[in-house]
């Protein structure tokens, strides 16, 4: 790949500038874990036992915390660690709760916390061919990411997207087999199956009406989690714009309209719709930090007008790509 600055009708090459040390990325990434991969930064070199984790970041959509280690070079195992760090979470979730309460100033409990949601994110310059067969499964909790810099201050975040259908659990004979098997009873990758294996045919003939639209939006990927659906616009900022969660005979979808901040502050972007049916419910939650996340709710019944609703939608999506 060759990236070009465009200056009327000449083009200038732009350069990569690689990153020296693991702690070049590391410092960038902390700053930016909000705008990079909606994740707040909790706490830098936190040692548990015997091992040390580079970035704990914690998910407020999903109440789950994440860790985030950063690599450069390949002689390291993805597999090995990454289950490691994830049983090393759930031995001591004390630990990691006293982390977290003294970062908010607020007391956690452990049943406040969805352990089940917990996830690895590695970040490299790059992986090598052995590093990504060795996740390529379709149920991890790990995410690789590799970091490109540039001479015009651009970056680059790529994730390495497996392409296998096979699970993890299929490894009998691996060395880790236990390790997985004991992390994988508490820590779930989700799928759409998993979501929609109970609703009736009506409400899923709905749904796959409603993806086969969204699919022709630019950008649009489905992320399953454990309850919900998050419907988001792919790249590395992970931009979302609703929520879907999957009853019996209907669909509940939350379009996000923005967070308010303890002193009142709206967020960036806020979001006001244009429903002149008046079908929109506004609801909202309050978040870990003490801010309030605000949503517009929409119950998706077998007669609500598929073209309405993406009316909808697509107001939320423009707000995000404008």
């Amino acid at each position: 790949m060759k990236l070009f600055n465009q200056k009327n009708d000449s083009v200038e090459e732009v350069k990569q500038i690689p990153f020296k040390l693991e702690r070049d990325i590391q410092e960038l990434v902390e700053k930016n874990t909000d705008s990079i991969f909606n994740l707040l930064f909790v706490k830098s070199e936190l040692r548990v036992d015997k091992y040390r984790i580079d970035s704990l970041c914690f998910d407020q959509e999903n109440n789950s915390f994440v860790i985030i280690e950063y690599k450069k070079g390949s002689s390291y195992s993805v597999i090995d660690q990454g289950y490691t760090y994830l049983q090393l979470l759930l031995n001591n979730k004390s630990d990691f709760l006293l982390v977290l309460s003294q970062h908010f100033n607020k007391v956690f409990s452990t049943n406040e916390i969805d352990w089940s949601q917990s996830k690895i994110i590695f970040i490299s310059p790059s992986f090598n061919s052995f590093q990504k067969d060795s996740v390529n499964f379709k149920n991890l909790p790990f995410e690789l990411w590799e970091i490109k810099r540039f001479s015009n201050k651009s970056l680059i975040f790529n994730l390495h997207k497996s392409t296998s259908n096979e699970s993890i659990q299929s490894l009998d004979n691996s060395k880790n087999t236990n390790l997985i098997s004991s992390v994988s009873r508490e820590v779930k990758v989700y799928d759409i199956e998993d979501l929609t294996s109970n609703i009736s045919q009506n409400n899923l003939d709905k749904w796959n009406e409603m993806v086969s639209r969204l699919n022709e939006m630019e950008g649009i990927e489905l992320k399953p989690k454990k309850n919900y659906v998050s419907i988001i616009i792919g790249g590395v900022s992970f931009k979302t714009v609703f929520y879907l969660s999957f009853q019996k005979t209907k669909m509940k979808i939350r379009i996000i309209r923005g967070v308010h901040n303890p002193d009142g502050y709206k967020g960036e972007n806020y979001f006001t719709i244009d429903d002149p049916k008046n079908v929109t419910i506004k609801t909202q939650r309050t978040l870990g930090n003490g801010s309030t996340q605000k949503f517009y709710e929409i119950i998706v019944d077998n007669d609500f007008d598929i073209d309405y609703l993406m009316f909808l939608i697509k107001q939320k999506y423009n707000n995000i790509n404008n």
